[in-house]
Parts: C-alpha cells; structure tokens; sequence
C-alpha cells in the first residue's frame, strides 16, 4: 500500500523548502505549490542561512523556551493558509485574508502573521485531544482579528464526516 499523501516528515517538509530556495534563480522548474513557497521565503530572507544548510538543521528542534521561531514551521503555516486561502476552505477564510490584508496596508505577511496565531493555536488544540483540526474553533480565532462577530451556525468538521453513513442515506 502506498503512503498517505498527508504522511510527510518534518526532514520532507525542511527539504521541500530548502529545494525550492535552491531553485530561486530559475522559477521556471518551480510547480505552482513551490512557487508560492519561494514568495512565502523571499519574505522571509532571514531563514536563508537555515535553507542554504538544511542537513544541519534536519534534528533541531525549536522550543518555546528558547524564544526562537522554528523557521520551517513558520514557512509551513504561511503555506497552510495560503493553501486554504485558495480553495477558500474552511468557507470564508479568502475574505478574512483579504480584509486583514487590506487592514494591514496590503502587507500579505502581516496579515499572515495574525492569522498563524489562529492557525497554530487550532492545530495545538487539535493534537492536545488528538481529534482534527476544529474549524468551530479556528472561524471563530479568525474572525477576532477582525472583530468580526461570532458565526450564526455551527459548522461540521471534515473528520466528523462519517462517510459510510452519508453513502448508506
């Protein structure tokens, strides 16, 4: 049996990253996915020495405690929201991202930033309880940022879906 296209290694994801910084002179061999990472990278030219010596960095671990951003997770979750951003799922998010930029001047980084809060909080969350990530609770961490009001539904969540029970109706 093949692999789950979810089963992805932090070492996987560190060296997506780091390929896709190798490649930067020649965006044309870069796929869609890469090409937005090298936009989320460019913003971030601060990580380029993690990048440029990604083998040295493949067992560090950042903690909280050292006051240090592990700069692949941080890369990773701008590429998370942009992902959801252009799908617009959970529903709603593209607008959230566009008036945060917008709140922001049309910085697309801040922006991102605020929303990583929220992100990384759910997901937190999520692993904490060892249950999907909880969009009843993300919306709702999103739509602070905005002082937006809370959501008139509860929405279901993609691992509550009970796919046997939605074939046999």
């Amino acid at each position: 049996m093949g692999a789950c296209m979810y089963d992805v290694s932090t070492d996987d994801v560190r060296h997506f990253f780091a390929d896709v910084w190798r490649k930067r002179q020649q965006p044309a061999l870069l796929d869609a996915l890469q090409q937005k990472a090298l936009r989320i990278i460019a913003a971030h030219s601060e990580y380029a020495p993690y990048l440029e010596n990604v083998e040295t960095y493949l067992s560090r671990n950042w903690t909280p405690e050292e006051g240090e951003t592990n700069p692949f997770l941080h890369l990773s979750l701008h590429l998370s929201i942009q992902e959801q951003v252009a799908i617009d799922q959970p529903f709603g998010i593209a607008l959230i991202h566009q008036r945060l930029c917008v709140k922001y001047a049309g910085d697309w980084v801040q922006a991102e930033h605020a929303m990583m809060e929220a992100l990384a909080e759910t997901i937190w969350q999520a692993q904490r309880y060892h249950q999907g990530l909880d969009v009843n609770a993300y919306m709702p961490r999103l739509r602070q940022l905005l002082a937006i009001g809370a959501e008139d539904e509860k929405r279901l969540n993609p691992h509550e879906i009970n796919i046997v029970n939605l074939i046999d109706k």
